[in-house]
């Protein structure tokens, strides 16, 4: 099977039937481990994308998530987060519960989020540490664990 399509296929379960769509699959390139032959990265145009996890998940990147966020259905996948810890969650600090102001129905545990401000830029990409219903529920602890945030490289 061609690893366009398996990309496409595993985009479209992980994030939203139809997600797949803002991706350029025939500009991706594939890197693959010398070692097992299995993909590692995806890049365009040279810039990373996403790395496949051991489960085979997608650990994006800022770049990819801005790719992904121009998708109406990927916002599922999203939080959008109170002005005041928009400094914060760009420099890759956690987003606590009490900074949510909207929650993607589709972020359950240890799911890929993308955290926007409220104008729908992205601003960093991690890992839930609980599901939407408990992040809208709870007033404290941590909602999302960040990975990279848009000013980790500045």
């Amino acid at each position: 099977m061609d690893y366009k399509v398996k990309i496409a296929m595993i985009v479209d379960y992980l994030f939203g039937k139809g997600v797949s769509k803002s991706l350029p699959l025939d500009e991706l390139e594939f890197i693959f481990s010398p070692k097992t032959k299995r993909l590692r990265k995806i890049l365009l145009n040279g810039k990373l994308v996403a790395t496949v996890r051991p489960d085979g998940g997608l650990a994006l990147t800022v770049f990819g998530a801005e790719l992904l966020s121009k998708n109406d259905k990927f916002m599922e996948n999203c939080l959008i987060i109170q002005d005041d810890a928009i400094n914060y969650v760009s420099q890759g600090r956690s987003v606590f519960c009490k900074h949510v102001v909207k929650c993607g129905k589709r972020i359950k545990p240890s799911s890929e989020v993308v955290v926007l401000n409220s104008y729908g830029r992205v601003l960093a990409v991690g890992k839930a540490i609980l599901s939407a219903k408990m992040i809208k529920k709870f007033k404290e602890g941590v909602a999302v664990k960040i990975r990279q945030g848009v000013m980790d490289n500045v």
